[in-house]
């Protein structure tokens, strides 16, 4: 069975304020991190202990050696990223209010990832792969996203699942109406799409889940992810719905929150080698969503992303402790 994930989309370093509370022209000093929404998922996975791989491109410069350094130390196969000497590797300043929620600033105009191209993708990038993973801060107009388009065209022709998790970054963008076109031009190739509470409104013009669901479920999807934060998640599948409550924690940083939640869940589809997302029961997803919450929890509850991401003895034991 294939059960690699592949990821692409940008890597790039989150600086996380040493101090929570503050507006971002406030906070006086930052810890380095590396991050990036694919790269953070592929991470999860990984530590989980299901092999990944991460399609990007860096810049040739300091930080992008310390995010390969960093990809390479939480085992996940870099041998695909390129460097570059034209682009740089992108950063992101980030403030925390008090309850651990952000607010960004973006340095990436000259960004590495972007310059990805089609070219650069092998073709048999695919043959130990059982899924991919793809966000949207990668499908602004560039090199990368007709890169996206091309795995996705690959994934599809050799039955590779496509996972995609819009994680909106509406900065980035000099047009939402192209954001919002853009992310509903890829949600009909994905087998599973994750979509936060917060973003449903933006994407689909509807403010209950339960009224967007139908059109989300007519392209290719067999689930459809609702992540409410603290209160848990829902999955929508052609069948109903299953819920899983959230867990009540005391929230450090939810940086990397949602991508551990997703890498949490597509690990539990890899791991058991689900070859046809219809057949699972409502029973085994709701303790996929159960695991999932627990992971983004745990992560919530240290600083960083990828850094923060617990492997599978972590959290089993994180959870037995609960109990």
């Amino acid at each position: 069975m294939k059960n690699k994930l592949c990821g692409i989309g940008e890597a790039l370093i989150d600086f996380i304020p040493d101090v929570k509370g503050e507006r971002l022209k406030d906070v006086p000093s930052f810890t380095r991190v590396a991050g990036g929404a694919p790269a953070n998922v592929i991470g999860a996975v990984t530590k989980l202990g299901i092999p990944s791989k991460m399609l990007t491109k860096l810049g040739d410069d300091p930080f992008g050696d310390y995010i390969i350094d960093v990809l390479n130390d939480a085992g996940i196969d870099t041998s695909n990223i390129e460097r570059d000497q034209e682009g740089e590797t992108a950063l992101a300043f980030v403030s925390l209010a008090a309850d651990g929620n952000r607010d960004f600033k973006f340095y990436r105009k000259n960004s590495a990832d972007l310059r990805y191209s089609v070219d650069d993708i092998p073709e048999d990038i695919l043959d130990d792969c059982g899924m991919i993973h793809f966000c949207s801060v990668d499908l602004v107009e560039s090199p990368m996203k007709e890169a996206h388009k091309k795995l996705i065209d690959m994934a599809i022709e050799q039955g590779v699942k496509v996972s995609f998790d819009p994680n909106l970054r509406f900065s980035l963008w000099d047009d939402l109406d192209a954001l919002k076109k853009t992310v509903n031009d890829f949600i009909p190739y994905a087998d599973i799409i994750k979509i936060s509470d917060e973003e449903l409104e933006f994407i689909t013009g509807k403010t209950d889940i339960k009224d967007a669901v139908p059109d989300l479920l007519s392209g290719r999807a067999k689930y459809v992810i609702y992540t409410k934060g603290a209160d848990g998640a829902e999955i929508y599948t052609k069948d109903g719905v299953v819920e899983a409550p959230g867990y009540s924690i005391d929230v450090r940083d939810t940086t990397g929150a949602g991508d551990s939640f997703i890498g949490a869940f597509l690990f539990c589809i890899l791991r058991d080698e689900i070859d046809d997302l219809d057949s699972v029961s409502k029973d085994k997803l709701y303790e996929y969503l159960d695991f999932a919450n627990a992971y983004a929890a745990n992560t919530s509850t240290k600083e960083g992303a990828l850094a923060a991401m617990a492997t599978m003895d972590e959290i089993q034991e994180w959870i037995k402790n609960r109990k």
